[in-house]
């Protein structure tokens, strides 16, 4: 299998975002990414899908959408869309309505940023997600890189020194998100984890001090969805673009925060009797399972069965566990960067049955 860097979620000057798809794909390629996937709100933006090329890097453009009840008040249920091949934001008040649309159109749905709180100091509303009755979505974004700065920032003091050292800020997705996604899982469903940037690169302003806040390239070094493809990108737009969505429907990745270090490398597999499985993939647990993981470098690596730790390994960077439980199984990594202990990897689960 192809390892391919995805960043998703993020908004140019057609809706929020302050950049253009050219500032973007200018600065996905210096972060070293292989695709971006631009969700602008409310609004399928065509012709932007393509290659772009700086010296021997390429970058693949994708284009999805952010899709949400504008007219509701306070606003909820952000939901990002992608390969819908036509506008869905019509169906918006209706979240269960928007995600029977979007299968019809043989695209996937992903609930973004699953827990928003407000935050007071910069006067951002809390856009929690609350329509948890609704059933056929593809998966969650575990991690949303720009709410962090809600989550942290008690004060407008916290948030101009993240926004100036924004290293600083990322620790990991939430402890709610990843509760809530356990527990679907636990339910019986299928749900795909992701990682998303939500770029805007916003121009931020408190009396004299201005500040690009979170550029695009520094998100785009940081929160990222990791994809496992039989292949590498083979530059024709239809063919890739099909991997990348199969890639995503299956859950065959993880997220991974790159600023620390590269997470590019990982793997979480397992081997049965007769068969093998893949992050997102089902193996039967009859005459034992190797559960196998492989980190890019030394790290604290902790196997879960069913959303509870089975085993934790420090300083590894390979782990095994042989099992005969049926179960669902997934791998958080953890890593020491500026002091503290942050998420560094969370893998979609292996599911025993």
């Amino acid at each position: 299998m192809h390892e391919l860097a995805v960043c998703l979620h993020m908004h140019t000057t057609y809706s929020d975002g302050t950049g253009s798809h050219q500032e973007i794909a200018a600065a996905a390629l210096k972060a070293g990414l292989d695709a971006v996937i631009v969700t602008d709100h409310n609004v399928l933006v065509e012709g932007f899908e393509g290659y772009h090329k700086e010296g021997r890097n390429r970058l693949l453009m994708l284009v999805g959408e952010e899709i949400h009840d504008q007219a509701r008040i306070p606003q909820k249920n952000h939901l990002l869309v992608f390969n819908a091949k036509r506008e869905l934001a019509a169906f918006a008040p209706d979240p269960q309505n928007l995600i029977d649309n979007v299968r019809r159109e043989g695209g996937l749905s992903f609930i973004a940023h699953p827990f928003d709180a407000a935050c007071p100091p910069i006067k951002e509303t809390d856009i929690t997600w609350d329509a948890w009755d609704a059933q056929g979505y593809t998966g969650i974004e575990l991690w949303n890189h720009v709410i962090e700065i809600k989550t942290h920032s008690p004060t407008l003091l916290h948030v101009i020194f993240y926004a100036y050292f924004p290293h600083f800020l990322t620790r990991s997705p939430q402890p709610q998100a990843l509760k809530k996604w356990d527990e679907l899982l636990a339910s019986g469903k299928r749900i795909v984890a992701v990682g998303g940037a939500d770029a805007h690169a916003f121009n931020g302003q408190v009396g004299p001090l201005r500040r690009k806040i979170f550029p695009y390239e520094f998100h785009f070094r940081a929160v990222n969805t990791h994809l496992l493809t039989p292949s590498p990108l083979t530059g024709e737009l239809e063919t890739d673009q099909k991997m990348i969505y199969e890639a995503l429907a299956a859950g065959h990745g993880f997220v991974g925060y790159d600023l620390p270090a590269s997470t590019r490398g990982f793997n979480f597999s397992a081997q049965g009797r007769d068969s093998a499985a893949l992050m997102g993939d089902e193996i039967p647990a009859g005459g034992g399972v190797t559960l196998k993981v492989k980190l890019p470098q030394l790290a604290e690596c902790c196997l879960l069965k069913d959303g509870k730790v089975l085993q934790t390994w420090n300083n590894r960077e390979t782990c095994s566990h042989i099992t005969t439980e049926p179960g669902i199984y997934r791998v958080e990594v953890y890593k020491r960067y500026l002091g503290r202990r942050r998420g560094w990897i969370f893998s979609n689960p292996i599911y025993l049955r």
